[in-house]
């Protein structure tokens, strides 16, 4: 049976909800406010998920010289970046390369190891611009962790789009919601749902009861369940294990971003840009980036 509103009330089952963490700048082109780990959360209760970071909303002015990050290595997990405003280019050491724009997902799978950078598109830094994006780290198993690496550029409109409230749309990034497959191909079981709803919109929210959920939310305000307020930017709300329906009614105009997934019951070990199972794999990360057999990037033309 379903858990309804009367139910999450009577079993004390209420979302705890979370202000972002830390705020800081990743490279000299994404301004972000941390949702997690910075705030605390710990493994079990976010699993596969490892951080999310908010870039933006914020304004850049023109400028010659492209910002962002510049070459760094990854191993051990994925990159998730959502794009709603600005635009970013991508290249690394697979080769692989794009350019994602408003609407669009960047999903890059480091696994044994790439170094990449992350910089503003040329046209976008000439121009100047508002920008805001999301990017989220999802763990891999211990038995994928050495996988070759992968890149997905997953265009806006190569994503499902379903009807959600009255007047409101939720795009299928990843996963299967309700028998529509996501854009993008996992090796971790997850779903990411970026939804908007317009005031007066509501919709259920239908969810695996066994995996972690938690709902992101960039700006607004919503009703969650008949009974709890979730509103302003930048927030998280964790939903509780075994819930399988989350009632969401809108205040006001809102976007919001859903995260769930089955958790790793496995060991983390993680240092920057590496996430792995134990101390000595992260070792060996190291000395496979120092050594270069990570790769490196063609020098630009």
């Amino acid at each position: 049976m379903d858990l309804d509103t009367s139910l999450l009330h009577q079993t004390g089952m209420m979302m705890e909800i979370l202000p972002h963490g830390a705020s800081y700048w990743v490279g000299d082109g994404f301004p972000v406010r941390n949702l997690f780990p910075s705030n605390g959360l710990g493994n079990a209760r976010l699993s596969p998920f490892l951080l999310l970071d908010y870039a933006g909303p914020a304004r850049f002015e023109p400028s010659e010289k492209p910002r962002g990050v510049e070459v760094h290595p990854h191993r051990g997990f994925e990159t998730v970046t959502i794009a709603y405003q600005g635009s970013v280019a991508h290249r690394d050491s697979s080769g692989a390369s794009g350019v994602i724009r408003p609407g669009d997902v960047q999903w890059m799978t480091a696994a044994s190891g790439v170094v990449h950078e992350e910089m503003h598109d040329p046209e976008f830094s000439r121009a100047g611009g508002d920008f805001e994006m999301i990017q989220l780290w999802v763990n891999l198993p211990k038995a994928d962790k050495m996988s070759p690496p992968k890149y997905q550029t997953l265009e806006s409109s190569k994503i499902p789009v379903l009807p959600f409230g009255a007047q409101g749309f939720l795009r299928v990034i990843a996963g299967d919601y309700e028998g529509n497959q996501g854009a993008a191909t996992t090796f971790t079981p997850v779903g990411v749902y970026d939804v908007e709803l317009q005031a007066g919109d509501q919709d259920t929210l239908t969810l695996n009861p066994a995996y972690n959920t938690m709902l992101f939310l960039r700006s607004g305000e919503v009703t969650l369940n008949g009974e709890q307020k979730f509103a302003g930017e930048a927030m998280l709300a964790l939903v509780p294990r075994g819930v399988s329906e989350v009632k969401i009614e809108a205040g006001k105009a809102s976007k919001f971003v859903v995260l769930t997934g089955e958790p790793i019951d496995e060991p983390v070990a993680q240092h920057g840009p590496f996430v792995m199972n134990t101390r000595e794999e992260l070792v060996q990360a190291f000395r496979d980036f120092q050594s270069g057999k990570m790769g490196q990037l063609p020098t630009k033309g």
